[in-house]
């Protein structure tokens, strides 16, 4: 013990980074934590509520709720098997302790409070730990003041009440409207607990300490439950179960919406400008994770998720929003709270001004998604299959337009992707007719538009002097990664001129590597996208190139899932640091991981 070397987790200005955070959630709500035992981020009660803890866009002012012991230590992290519970070990010169960390629940579901446990117990020797515990202002929005009860001080912070509960063997050395402090000295076999309450607009429960410590246990049985009701027995199997347990982070309970990520305005490239605000169910990301859930096997989530989806285009109409809240609004306009930014970069962001873009993408991902539900044995309602119709006719209607693509960027274009997805709109919708799960009176319109789709298509995107689909007509030598999404219309119209795409973005794209950018010359300001490097392997599977595929898979994983890291994917990978960057947990990250390795298994059919 005495000659092992101990070195306690290192911010930069005060930051952590952004691969070093591991996520603990309910269904609800989704809690970030360093490695130093600093939860820097938890917006509640819900996931697109105002920040409690928002310390990674601001270190000077933002809040955070830290257990880290008082001398230099070393750190190891992980998940209890098939649970979102995290457990973290601190190691000392004088011992060594395990925290045990989650947002609880029940077995019948999600608790009518937020409940944040972190039990502390004694393993060898005697640790101590400082508890510090600054509420968030909101950008200097609300001041956070106390109120001494009968039950406890409560503090209030705007409309959201909280309380720090603890165990009678932590000292409390300081105590105010702010902020709290404390002292906990560990033993062997000591067990302490710590834990936040929190609610909004509504009375607060103080449940006993011992029932908060108890679910604890009640959460991870229910983890566990859920994981074992999957019913996926393919390829990476392990790495699948996490991605799993990922994705169950941004499902959100209370309506079934599934939400983009955890967090707002994490930088997809340090110092610079896009850093959006993710937490908002996006068409796109929504269908692929429903086609992720189908292939887990998780029914109930995949019913609850396609009948939000399909009431909220109902509700709004078809043409479509790119994004809504979770309870099914329009996603509100982008303001810019005066907040410092990850490690400097601006502007951070609440809202989305994607919300009024044109993506004509949508409409394959709503379509397709669909015929896959169908496939995966559910049955369509009257409403829903008529609203199917109305989309395939929208889409009949406007393919013809340039829009924003699904890279949401400035410049509307007529972008291959978006062609190619409303091809697969069109192909899905004759399907559905022809089997009578939709309206089968526009099917002959509707298989014309996707036949002049397709003409014009190979007229007009392809390039012979670069042997690959153009990013969009007369954009040179520029590739998009995101035409490996669209594989289905390569083995549909074209298989070899699909083919030679892909090869042509693992050239240009990958840059020597297994993960890609998304499209020609963005590595100039930002890393990789997790995403695209999975959709290829997914592509690379479903047309027959699999030992291409494996090969690329495996040095995937290789670099994601390295030692230390928890398997908490972000948005982007950075291969000249081999940092993470952007937004966490990212839905697009993980459910592509699922999908890649459900294309894989298939091959070995």
């Amino acid at each position: 013990m005495k000659n092992k070397h101990y070195r306690s987790p290192v911010r930069k200005d005060g930051f952590a980074g952004l691969g070093d955070y591991a996520a603990i959630g309910e269904g609800r709500s989704v809690a970030l934590i360093a490695p130093d035992g600093a939860i820097d981020w938890w917006c509640a009660p819900n996931l697109d509520s105002q920040p409690l803890f928002d310390r990674i866009l601001d270190t000077a002012i933002g809040g955070f709720f830290q257990l880290e012991p008082s001398e230099p230590y070393s750190v190891t992290r992980h998940y209890r098997e098939q649970s979102n519970v995290l457990e973290t070990r601190f190691e000392t010169e004088s011992g060594s302790v395990l925290l045990t960390e989650s947002i609880n629940s029940t077995l019948a579901g999600r608790l009518p409070w937020s409940e944040l446990a972190r039990r502390v117990e004694g393993l060898k020797g005697h640790v101590e730990l400082n508890l510090r515990l600054r509420f968030g202002t909101a950008a200097e929005t609300r001041s956070p003041w106390m109120a001494n009860t009968a039950q406890g001080n409560v503090f209030h912070i705007a409309e959201m009440m909280a309380m720090l509960r603890t165990s009678d063997d932590i000292e409390i050395t300081h105590c105010e409207d702010e902020q709290v402090t404390g002292l906990l000295t560990t033993a062997p076999g000591s067990r302490s607990l710590v834990a936040l309450l929190v609610t909004e607009k509504e009375p607060l429960a103080v449940p006993a300490l011992t029932a908060i410590d108890e679910r604890i246990e009640t959460s991870h049985i229910a983890w566990c439950d859920w994981a074992k009701s999957l019913s996926y027995q393919g390829r990476y199997a392990t790495q699948v179960m996490r991605s799993a347990l990922a994705l169950k982070f941004l499902w959100y309970s209370p309506t079934g919406a599934l939400a983009a990520a955890a967090t707002t305005s994490l930088p997809e490239g340090i110092g610079g400008e896009k850093n959006y605000d993710y937490r908002y169910a996006w068409v796109r990301d929504a269908c692929l994770i429903i086609k992720a859930f189908v292939y887990l096997g998780a029914l109930e989530d995949c019913k609850a998720a396609f009948s939000w989806l399909s009431k909220t285009i109902i509700r709004h109409g078809v043409r479509l929003h790119a994004c809504y809240t979770l309870e099914g609004e329009v996603v509100p306009e982008e303001r810019y709270p005066d907040l410092q930014g990850y490690q400097h970069s601006q502007p951070v962001r609440v809202g989305n001004n994607a919300r009024d873009q044109l993506q004509l993408s949508m409409y394959g991902d709503m379509l397709a998604t669909a015929q896959l539900f169908i496939e995966a044995g559910h049955i369509l309602d009257l409403a829903t299959s008529r609203m199917l119709g109305e989309l395939a006719n929208c889409c009949a209607d406007h393919w013809r337009q340039k829009d924003s693509g699904i890279w949401e960027l400035p410049e509307n274009q007529h972008y291959t992707h978006s062609k190619m997805a409303c091809w697969l709109a069109l192909d899905r919708a004759v399907a559905m007719a022809n089997e009578q799960h939709i309206e089968p009176t526009w099917v002959g319109r509707w298989q014309r538009e996707r036949d002049r789709i397709r003409d014009w298509v190979e007229t007009h995107c392809w390039s012979e002097s670069k042997q690959a689909y153009l990013f969009y007509p007369g954009s040179e030598d520029k590739l998009d990664a995101a035409l490996a999404l669209v594989h289905h219309y390569g083995n549909a119209v074209n298989r070899q001129r699909m083919l030679a795409t892909l090869q042509a973005i693992i050239a240009d794209l990958g840059h020597g590597t297994a993960m890609l950018y998304r499209y020609s010359n963005v590595e100039k300001e930002e890393s990789t996208f997790v995403a695209c490097a999975f959709w290829l392997v997914e592509a690379l599977a479903s047309m027959g190139e699999a030992a291409q595929a494996e090969t690329h898979m495996k040095e995937i994983i290789e670099t994601l899932c390295g030692e230390g890291n928890v398997e908490t994917f972000n948005e982007m990978f950075d291969v000249r640091t081999n940092s993470w960057r952007g937004n966490i947990p990212q839905g697009l990250s993980h459910l592509a991981l699922i999908c890649a390795s459900q294309a894989l298994t298939a091959t070995e059919k």
